[in-house]
């Protein structure tokens, strides 16, 4: 006898934008990567923009003000002003501007961004570590040994140790590349404890600020990564749109934990005019069968199997049966090895480049 159960991916009555007001927007993997735009972003947010749509870029990239992103979005004909950029640089500053007084020396392992967030809440960045009554960390590409060498002396003096995220990676024309997240454990590692704050996403004040400032009443956030992106709306309570644009794939998204799944799937941001379909999801002697409109698939110990009629409009929908699957297997106990994970993306990965 099956049981039915409540599949995570969530339907959508309308398009994601006749659903929601504000587009809440990573901006690495999701709207561009490095210098260039993700294929279809410009002209999606452009047309989200047009029908009334309000968007925020909520960011942990700390190494850039958002003025320069900002203008880095206009370049690339995105609708964007210096205010809808919203950083975990921001939100770093804004913790030490509590907890410390104007013109406190504050010692910058960073860059640029961070260095002006500091300075627009009345912090003054240092080099020193000697004189700084807190040590405050952000991603940058240029960061050294030297660097690295003096925020763990201070780290390990006692002061107060502020990290913007803990972003394992950061995407590049090339492929995922190390983020923050790595430079802050050399830091933690060589210093012997963590950072006692950190202000990024997955932390809902990214989000919480972004709300506030854009005056969101349905937002929906659209990221790539699921330990950040898609977590941290969970965590503020909001819907998540992942996109293939970026970090995660197939096999990331089939391993997700209850706490960082998405409530929708789309390939990239044109997903966002797109009605996201129904999964039902029915348990049964260990197996869990999904179906996502002509797309069904069974997982369980011994694997998957995949019976699609169609693949869908976007060509996601045996992603979307299978995730649904996966988790529907792994969250009732049933033993699901690695072997049969890698099974279960190769089978996938093949579906969908069938349906591309």
């Amino acid at each position: 006898m099956s049981t039915p159960t409540t599949a995570t991916l969530l339907p959508s009555s309308g398009t994601l934008l006749d659903e929601h007001d504000v587009l809440l927007l990573d901006l690495d993997g999701v709207v561009y990567v490095g210098a260039d735009a993700v294929p279809h972003a410009p002209a999606a947010l452009r047309r989200a923009v047009e029908a009334g749509h309000r968007l925020g870029f909520i960011t942990n990239n700390a190494s850039r003000p958002p003025e320069t992103v900002a203008a880095h979005l206009r370049d690339l004909t995105v609708p964007a002003a210096d205010e809808d950029v919203v950083n975990s640089a921001q939100a770093a500053a804004d913790h030490l501007a509590l907890r410390f007084p104007a013109g406190s020396p504050i010692l910058l392992v960073g860059t640029t961004g961070l260095r002006v967030a500091l300075e627009q809440v009345g912090l003054r960045p240092t080099e020193d570590r000697h004189e700084a009554v807190a040590v405050v960390q952000g991603f940058s590409p240029d960061l050294g040994w030297r660097q690295l060498a003096e925020a763990t002396h201070a780290v390990r003096s006692g002061l107060p140790w502020v990290a913007t995220n803990l972003d394992a990676t950061v995407p590049t024309p090339g492929g995922p590349a190390p983020g923050n997240g790595l430079l802050v454990d050399l830091v933690a590692r060589a210093a012997g404890r963590a950072p006692d704050v950190v202000c990024g996403k997955p932390e809902r004040a990214l989000f919480d600020a972004a709300v506030q400032r854009l005056g969101a009443e349905r937002a929906v956030v659209v990221g790539d990564r699921l330990d950040t992106d898609l977590q941290g709306a969970r965590t503020a309570g909001l819907r998540g749109l992942l996109v293939l644009t970026g970090v995660t794939g197939v096999r990331e998204l089939l391993a997700a934990q209850p706490h960082e799944r998405p409530t929708y799937v789309g390939q990239d941001l044109r997903s966002l005019e797109d009605a996201h379909p129904e999964v039902v999801v029915e348990l049964a002697d260990g197996t869990a069968t999904a179906s996502c409109r002509r797309a069904r698939v069974s997982a369980g110990p011994s694997g998957l199997d995949v019976r699609a009629e169609e693949t869908g409009p976007d060509g996601l929908d045996v992603l979307r049966a299978a995730t649904a699957a996966v988790w529907g297997v792994r969250d009732a106990g049933t033993p699901w090895g690695a072997e049969v994970v890698t099974a279960a993306v190769t089978v996938v990965e093949g579906a969908l480049r069938t349906s591309a």
